[in-house]
C-alpha cells in the first residue's frame, strides 16, 4: 500500500478567516465537491513546516505566511487516480498572512481540473454551510486555533479505523 505524508495548513487573515479549497478527489473526478484546506505531500527532503510553506505559495500565491505549530494529525485510506489504496498521514498547520489577492498561477494541471474555488470562511460561515468541509469537526475545532490556544501535542483528531475522517473514504 502507498503512504503519502502531507501538510494541510490553516491558512488564517487578518479577519479570523480561513482559506479552503474547493474541489472533487482524483478517483472520483466527476464526484461531488467539498472544502479543505490547502496543502499537499511531502516531498523528499521536506519536512512538514516546509512542505506548509511550499504549498501555500503553489496554491494561493501569497508570500508572507508566518508558520505556527502543527496542531492536529489524522488519517485517511483514500484512492488515487489509478484507484489504488494510498494511506495518508495529515498534519495541520497554523499559519498566518495579511492575505491579498489569491493566484492559481502555481498549480499544477490536475489542480485546475479538480479544484473549483478558493474563498476565505468566517467561522460563523462554516457554521451555516450545507457544504461538505473537510476535516470533519473542523468547525468544533477551529475556535481554539483563532483564539491562539494550541495544544501542547497536536490532537489526533481521526484515524484510518476512527469515526471522524479528513477526507472522504473512497476505498
Amino acid at each position: 500500500m502507498l503512504e503519502r505524508h502531507t501538510a494541510r495548513v490553516l491558512l488564517l487573515d487578518p479577519a479570523g478567516r480561513i482559506l479552503l479549497m474547493q474541489g472533487r478527489l482524483p478517483s472520483d473526478p466527476s464526484g461531488p465537491s467539498f472544502w479543505f484546506t490547502v496543502g499537499g505531500g511531502v516531498e523528499p527532503g521536506e519536512d512538514v513546516r516546509q512542505t506548509a510553506a511550499r504549498e501555500i505559495v503553489e496554491e494561493t500565491g501569497l508570500l508572507d505566511a508566518r508558520l505556527g505549530p502543527v496542531v492536529w494529525c489524522g488519517e485517511a485510506m483514500l484512492a488515487d487516480r489509478e484507484q489504488r489504496p494510498v494511506h495518508f498521514k495529515e498534519r495541520y498547520i497554523v499559519a498566518w498572512t495579511k492575505g491579498g489577492a489569491l493566484s492559481r498561477a502555481g498549480w499544477l494541471p490536475h489542480e485546475h481540473e479538480l479544484t473549483d474555488d478558493l474563498r476565505w470562511w468566517t467561522l460563523e460561515e462554516l457554521r451555516r454551510t450545507d457544504a461538505v468541509v473537510y476535516p470533519l469537526g473542523l468547525v468544533e475545532l477551529l475556535p481554539d486555533v483563532l483564539a491562539g490556544r494550541f495544544p501542547p501535542e497536536p490532537l489526533v483528531i481521526c484515524g484510518v479505523d476512527g469515526p471522524v475522517t479528513p477526507l472522504p473514504k473512497v476505498l
